[in-house]
């Protein structure tokens, strides 16, 4: 340890000819926990809505998802696609059709997305566990063709769950114009059965849109009989999806995109990322007037200390040492308080983790959850201490340097 560390460390926990010092010493290092605390927090919160909006997707949206990079659909039996299908790395591969359809309903319409996937699609993951109603998942039986709304779309279209009379669905045929004289033979025109059961991802960009049926049902409304517009992939499990999406994407190179589940959502969770961010900025400036607190203990400090600055003058120690010391002394006080800070912001975050004790509002069943969810994250905790020690280094270097200087020049 060398000698000016030792001396910062013994000017803070000594005591002074006056109490006053101690108490601002202590007001310092508690305002800077306080706006760490405040940090750890809130950007915990943050990452506990995104995790929470990662496991509701998690049931509807695949793993990966393969897509053409020009838009369009692509034969099923494509080169690409089939080593895709035997890949070792693919544990369930789902061919998928979506296009946009119009559904009547008792002189009821309603524009929606019409998802066509195969019958494996229920090995993707646990799309069982959003479904609601008393029939069962079934997407085709014999000639019958079946479809599951979202909750939302299947209340616009006043539909039960088990709705008796078949759903009419409407498809602009590729490549023709409207006849005037009769429309309707502008449109290809199917009819969907009801399960019985109704899906509900919690988000109205699947709720309110989505009717999930066959693979051959949509490839024969729109036209695109042996086409696909996507793939979802299942990979096999240890295999970790970062890895295998970039093995996928070299190999098969720039005609495809390969997504995970987050940048399939990327609009919701960029708009997370941006507000997450941007609570972040404002409680760096609320850390850094809370910083600004120090350089009062230092300079009351500094003229507690004047007799000891000349001593150390005298027993050699220049002007740069001096000044050095009542940085550090700064720098302590900054990293006892990010210290503090993370570990009562951590504390709180495990309390609210296990007891749930802030909740979401008074009306029972009106969100989601009940209470704000937490994740803490270590990457989040890094941030958070690198943050504080950087701005409390900006807050302290310049005036404590001119408060020597200017301190030594009047001594």
């Amino acid at each position: 340890m060398n000698y000016e560390l030792f001396i910062a460390r013994r000017y803070l926990f000594a005591k002074k000819s006056h109490h006053a010092i101690n108490i601002i010493s202590g007001i310092s290092v508690l305002g800077v926990a306080v706006a760490t605390m405040a940090m750890v927090v809130t950007l915990s919160v943050f990452n506990g809505f995104q995790d929470l909006v990662a496991d509701l997707f998690t049931a509807f949206d695949s793993e990966l998802r393969v897509t053409p990079k020009d838009g369009q659909t692509i034969e099923v039996k494509d080169k690409d696609l089939l080593w895709l299908k035997q890949s070792d790395v693919v544990a369930v591969f789902t061919p998928v059709l979506e296009g946009q359809a119009l559904v009547v309903e008792g002189g009821k319409q309603q524009v929606v997305t019409i998802k066509g996937v195969a019958d494996n699609i229920t090995k993707q993951g646990h799309i069982e566990d959003i479904l609601y109603g008393d029939g069962h998942f079934c997407l085709h039986a014999d000639i019958l063709e079946y479809g599951i709304l979202g909750i939302q779309l299947a209340q616009q279209l006043g539909l039960p769950a088990n709705f008796e009379n078949p759903l009419q669905v409407y498809a602009p045929k590729p490549g023709e114009r409207v006849n005037i004289g009769n429309p309707l033979s502008s449109f290809n025109h199917d009819e969907l059965q009801s399960p019985g059961v109704v899906f509900m991802v919690r988000q109205a960009k699947y709720d309110a849109n989505y009717i999930l049926t066959s693979l051959d049902f949509a490839q024969r409304l729109f036209d695109r009989e042996g086409r696909v517009s996507s793939v979802e992939l299942k990979i096999k499990d240890g295999l970790k999806t970062d890895k295998v999406k970039e093995q996928l994407k070299a190999q098969l190179g720039e005609r495809f995109k390969v997504e995970d589940r987050y940048e399939q959502q990327n609009d919701v969770f960029r708009v997370m990322r941006i507000e997450k961010f941007i609570s972040y900025l404002f409680l760096s400036f609320i850390l850094l007037v809370a910083c600004f607190n120090i350089i009062g203990s230092l300079s009351m400090l500094m003229i507690d200390k004047r007799q000891d600055i000349q001593t150390l003058r005298s027993l050699g120690a220049n002007d740069s040492q001096i000044c050095t010391i009542f940085r550090l002394e700064g720098h302590i006080i900054c990293l006892a308080g990010a210290l503090l800070g993370l570990i009562l912001g951590g504390i709180l975050c495990w309390i609210q983790q296990e007891y749930g004790i802030v909740t979401m509002g008074d009306s029972e069943g009106s969100f989601i959850i009940e209470t704000y969810p937490v994740s803490v994250y270590w990457t989040d905790i890094l941030l958070i201490l690198v943050t504080v020690l950087a701005v409390g280094w900006l807050a302290i270097w310049y005036p404590v340097r001119y408060l020597t200087r200017k301190l030594l020049t009047s001594a």
